[in-house]
């Protein structure tokens, strides 16, 4: 289990794993007062934490399926990244594709975040790739199955 240093603002538990398997925690919405969503909209929403990550770690903001489900309210950068070496107060950009408003209560579970380990890339400049039985089939190459 990897330690991450925290600082709690929001007034709110900090984030806990629902099961003993679960690979995020939900973070909430540390609003004052609640937050109204416009259909198409999207809005910053605090959650009141910040963190020291380790080198060479990341946080991973996601949806909540559920609330995509149920209320067409999603993240919109998804998944959001926050680096190791950022300080400042983690905040979530929602927006709503749903037809209806939708309203973000204090205390709200309004994302998922998920640390993930990740390596940076020493870029090799060459003039060709290697071949490959894909090649250069993109979008649709492999047809409906």
């Amino acid at each position: 289990m990897v330690k991450v240093k925290i600082v709690n603002t929001s007034g709110l538990d900090l984030p806990s794993y629902a099961t003993p398997l679960s690979a995020g925690v939900d973070l909430r919405a540390a609003v004052e007062e609640p937050l109204h969503i416009a259909p198409g909209a999207r809005v910053l929403v605090p959650t009141g934490l910040r963190m020291a990550l380790p080198e060479g770690y990341e946080l991973q903001i996601r949806p909540r399926s559920g609330l995509a489900l149920r209320s067409g309210i999603t993240v919109l950068n998804s998944p959001g990244t926050i680096d190791a070496d950022y300080r400042g107060e983690i905040c979530v950009i929602l927006i709503n594709h749903s037809s209806e408003g939708f309203t973000v209560n204090r205390g709200d579970r309004i994302c998922q975040a998920v640390l993930a380990r990740y390596e940076q890339a020493q870029w090799e400049p060459c003039q060709s790739l290697d071949d490959t039985g894909r090649g250069e089939g993109g979008f649709g190459h492999s047809g409906v199955k």
